[in-house]
């Protein structure tokens, strides 16, 4: 099979059609077209995946493009626009809180007087940030906490808010906050110190790493007030711990320790109280660091295999593995190998 012709870089921005022309005239060998097509047609599937994580951070008309073009192609709705990008906003409740520093976005559920449990206005504040984040180049990893000693004792049920909305409407909320974390194209982190029980264990859970004190606790606690599992519980557990254990937390809602929480899997580190910051922050420069377009394909990748056969996974892989390599971010990968220097990543 020939090379790929220089022109060939567009392809990933054409209509399917366009880009069959380009590869039928730019090669002879037609073996090496039918090649070349399959993955592409892997590199849509990527894609499309991708632009529904919001993972195309490059922003501008080239962008608009793409999702265009993927958008008439799959059948999705192009995603509407957010909040103007503003990489130094603050949410604009009291209840939450956002600091921006190297490439990491702290979200900070402030509300330690109820061991930040969840009213409607935190959880519209939840949804604003999360779906602005995965929009932003800047932000490079998420981590999740909470104030005052307590990550979060689950959605407040003991204060009515005026004028509130049907249950079925309060629930329509917190999916799409859990949707939204889900859909971050970033690695995210939760980290937890004090209680993490209902939809604060699940907001945990919800994130791809999960660092605890010695003095955390978890509680699927849902069945103690006469409740099912919400924030994804019943999807996230099982992938965690395996349906068994997911069924034993789910059903009696007892409380455990962090120690117990790391023993069954719930959690990938538990670290003294004092050492948290310090933990926490050293993984997020590392993966601030790393290569964000690799870093959201293997993240996708790994949240959807257990959908996919091996042979699927296999071909994502090599189509993925295929944009990686003619990525800037692949190139420098390679002269920083051959220069023996750190890379410097810039997600493109």
């Amino acid at each position: 099979m020939q090379p790929v012709p220089e022109r060939s870089h567009l392809a990933g921005r054409m209509p399917v059609t366009a880009r069959r022309r380009l590869v039928q005239r730019d090669y002879h060998d037609v073996a090496g077209a039918n090649t070349y097509l399959l993955v592409a047609a892997w590199a849509d599937v990527l894609l499309a995946r991708l632009v529904r994580l919001h993972a195309l951070q490059f922003g501008g008309p080239a962008s608009q493009r793409v999702l265009d073009v993927t958008g008439r192609r799959t059948g999705l709705s192009t995603p509407s626009p957010v909040r103007g990008h503003d990489l130094n906003y603050v949410a604009r409740v009291d209840s939450l809180l956002t600091d921006r520093s190297n490439g990491v976005l702290t979200v900070t559920l402030n509300r330690p007087e109820r061991k930040n449990a969840v009213n409607t206005e935190l959880w519209k504040g939840l949804l604003e940030v999360f779906r602005d984040a995965a929009h932003s180049e800047e932000d490079r990893v998420v981590v999740v906490t909470g104030a005052g000693g307590e990550f979060c004792a689950g959605a407040d049920l003991g204060v009515p808010e005026a004028g509130s909305s049907h249950p079925l409407v309060r629930m329509r909320m917190i999916h799409d906050v859990a949707l939204a974390l889900h859909r971050l194209p970033q690695p995210t982190i939760a980290k937890v110190d004090g209680v993490a029980v209902g939809a604060g264990c699940n907001l945990a859970l919800g994130c791809d790493l999960v660092v605890a004190s010695e003095r955390a606790r978890f509680s699927e606690i849902f069945a103690k007030r006469g409740l099912s599992l919400d924030f994804g519980g019943s999807w996230l557990l099982p992938r965690r711990i395996g349906l068994h254990r997911a069924k034993e937390l789910a059903f009696f809602g007892d409380i455990i320790d962090a120690a117990e929480a790391e023993r069954i899997g719930l959690v990938n580190r538990v670290v003294p109280v004092g050492e948290l910051d310090d933990f926490v922050g050293g993984w997020a420069s590392r993966l601030a660091a790393g290569p964000p377009l690799a870093l959201a394909v293997s993240k996708a990748l790994l949240d959807d295999s257990a959908e996919m056969s091996l042979p699927e996974a296999l071909d994502r892989e090599g189509a993925a593995q295929a944009m990686n390599s003619m990525s800037e971010d692949g190139r420098e990968a390679l002269g920083a190998f051959l220069e023996r220097r750190e890379p410097n990543f810039r997600g493109c």
